[in-house]
């Protein structure tokens, strides 16, 4: 059963298309994420979900309920904000209850929610203090508390860990999965961070210009990405235009790109045809004898990596390696394993 049924969603502001004809069903249970480059309209789509802004044509079914119209307090979701929102003069105990006090939730119920939001978020000894007195993970948590606490079906996180340091994203990324598993929530999550995405999400929603890219899992979106954009967004690719040449064998293609040839056992049609493809950069070979070669521009040692920017024939592209013997100056040799050259759809 899907949570969410987004129908043909368009948003305009004055002229300016945030969201095009946009339709997408959220699963019951799903931590869903919706990633992309800054306006590409993850924010605006997740407002509207909310109810904070309105549509200008289409529209938001929850649990089976067309809520286009309803206000925001009246829709069984809850926002986290990217700034947290406390309330600075209360405590995170006042915090905590300040929506159930709202909702006029009997004070017996209030009490109970508010032990168990504490305990699973490990709040109990900031309870009384105020939101100037804690940390930023600790804010966080209390803004993600006074979500949980309202029992929503459907909980909306709008980049919620970019005020964080990176260690302590990482911490807190992996109790927000695991609150949300706890709770059963349907949880919509809105990043520009693909790390965020690949670790967090059951599904994720890559948007440009307004629009669906690809919807798939994180496996399949960085194994077979379908678009010169997704693959390139999604992790470290190399993307290129190429022409198919004669076939090596009956399952072998090959393709004249402009750093040499390539083979691949994927069926890259017609000889003669022009293709976008793409090859990650964690999947070159380097080797002496390689059929493919370049020099080396710039290197970075990344701790578990060697990052290489290689130049052939004044085309630059990645490769990742564990070697640390390579440097900037060399002239290498390395192949790209047939397995690992993706077909696109196109260059975009």
């Amino acid at each position: 059963m899907a949570a969410i049924n987004i129908q043909k969603l368009s948003k305009d502001f004055s002229g300016f298309k945030a969201l095009t004809e946009l339709s997408l069903d959220v699963r019951e249970g799903e931590f869903l994420t919706l990633l992309g480059p800054s306006g590409c309209g993850k924010t605006t789509l997740l407002k509207i979900i909310s109810g904070f802004i309105e549509p200008t044509k289409g529209h938001i079914l929850l649990n089976g309920k067309d809520v286009t119209k309803v206000p925001p307090e009246a829709r069984d979701t809850a926002l986290c904000f990217q700034s947290y929102a406390l309330f600075p003069h209360l405590s995170v105990r006042e915090n905590l209850e300040f929506g159930l006090r709202q909702k006029k939730v009997p004070a017996l119920d209030r009490k109970d929610r508010i032990a168990d939001v504490a305990e699973k978020l490990g709040l109990g000894p900031q309870m009384d203090k105020l939101p100037n007195q804690l940390s930023g993970g600790q804010q966080q948590r209390v803004s993600l508390g006074r979500a949980l606490v309202m029992r929503p079906s459907v909980i909306l996180f709008d980049e919620p860990l970019s005020n964080l340091d990176a260690k302590l994203r990482d911490q807190v990324r992996l109790e927000i999965r695991r609150i949300q598993k706890d709770y059963k929530l349907t949880a919509i999550y809105v990043t520009h961070d693909q790390a965020e995405a690949l670790a967090m999400s059951d599904r994720i929603v890559v948007l440009k210009s307004g629009q669906i890219e690809q919807v798939d899992t994180p496996e399949r979106l960085y194994a077979a990405p379908r678009t010169g954009f997704v693959a390139d967004f999604i992790g470290n690719a190399n993307v290129f235009t190429g022409r198919v040449l004669p076939q090596k064998t009956p399952t072998i293609w090959r393709i004249e790109t402009p750093i040499g040839i390539l083979e691949t056992g994927n069926n890259a049609g017609t000889e003669g045809a022009e293709i976008t493809l793409c090859w990650r950069a964690e999947n070159a070979e380097i080797n002496d004898d390689g059929a493919l070669g370049g020099t080396v521009t710039s290197k970075a040692f990344q701790g578990h990596f060697t990052d290489l920017m290689v130049e052939t024939k004044g085309v630059p592209y990645r490769i990742q390696t564990s070697r640390t013997d390579v440097n900037e100056g060399d002239t290498i040799g390395f192949n790209v394993p047939g397995q690992s050259v993706i077909l696109l759809e196109n260059a975009q």
